[in-house]
């Protein structure tokens, strides 16, 4: 039995879809919400192979020994904290952490540019927002093309966030096979019962209660959101942190939304785009960390630790 194991976001869905257009194969599906990273302790050691998309092998380090122990053969594709890659003839291991790529992106260049415009859209998603562009433009795509990506990607990855699978409007195993029919990503709009509505209504219904927020803290070298205990506050932090971070490029930005106990926070985490270092540094002080340098996030920070984690943001960017 094959395993396809891979992130709820944008980035997870869009690698996965690229794979299996180019190498179809019947597979169980183990995903989650897009912080639910730690996935490949439920692959259980009669998988026979497993590829793994978009999940940092350094939270998944000792499930996938226990895997290569038991001879299944492992193909790991990646962009985050790696920690120490194994070494073995049955893990083949595609990860590169450098910022201005995302797990779609390698994937991308694994197939040979098959389904670019699907990457482009992740790029977007992943807020590789230069990186896009420059892809869009070298693949001839007009202004509204482009837009449409971008809106793709962000949608895609907006979906992703959430404490737990019912507060996102569809299930990331459910979505990954909605898109699957749609290898050319344009052909979405064609149909008005397409996701790409669907998150797109969901998207802006959410978006209205943005405009009300104001700064927790704002120095010059960071800017600090708290958002509330609610379902639309957990579905748009980490997009708004992301526009965030474009409208400011020069600041490092974070948004922290009060989880359903009342007692931590979600931390979504972006680095300035000026100087895309340093996220994935921060994060990882605090136990239920990680990420990538130029995003990373915490899962449950005491509010306790509000103001040390405060202190630690600024103080890293100064």
């Amino acid at each position: 039995m094959h395993y396809d194991v891979f992130n709820g976001d944008a980035d997870g869905i869009i690698a996965l879809l690229q794979l299996r257009w180019v190498e179809p194969r019947e597979s169980t599906l183990v995903t989650g919400v897009k912080r639910d990273i730690k996935l490949l302790k439920q692959v259980p050691q009669s998988a026979t192979s497993v590829t793994v998309l978009d999940l940092s092998m350094e939270k998944n380090a000792e499930p996938l020994a226990s895997l290569l122990s038991s001879d299944t053969s492992v193909f790991y594709c990646d962009h985050h904290r790696s920690g120490i890659i194994p070494q073995h003839d049955n893990c083949e291991v595609l990860i590169d952490v450098s910022p201005e790529i995302c797990t779609s992106l390698l994937i991308n260049q694994y197939l040979g540019d098959k389904y670019i415009y699907w990457a482009i859209a992740a790029a977007f998603g992943d807020n590789l927002h230069s990186v896009a562009y420059a892809m869009a433009e070298v693949n001839g795509l007009d202004e509204e093309q482009t837009a449409f990506l971008c809106e793709l990607g962000t949608l895609i990855n907006y979906n992703g966030y959430g404490s737990c699978l019912d507060d996102l409007h569809i299930a990331p195993a459910d979505l990954y096979h909605q898109l699957q029919p749609y290898q050319n990503p344009f052909e979405l709009l064609n149909n008005p019962e397409s996701p790409y509505f669907h998150l797109k209504a969901g998207y802006e219904n959410d978006y209205k209660h943005v405009n009300d927020l104001q700064p927790y803290v704002d120095t010059v070298f960071s800017t600090v959101f708290m958002l509330p205990a609610a379902v639309w506050a957990r579905r748009v932090s980490g997009v708004f942190g992301n526009e965030l971070a474009n409208q400011n490029p020069n600041k490092a930005h974070a948004v922290l939304t009060m989880n359903p106990s009342n007692t931590d926070y979600t931390v979504s985490v972006r680095a300035p785009l000026s100087n895309r270092t340093g996220a994935d540094e921060i994060c990882c002080q605090f136990p239920t960390g990680g990420g990538r340098k130029a995003a990373a996030g915490i899962n449950a920070l005491p509010v306790e630790q509000l103001d040390v984690f405060v202190e630690t943001l600024n103080h890293f960017y100064q």
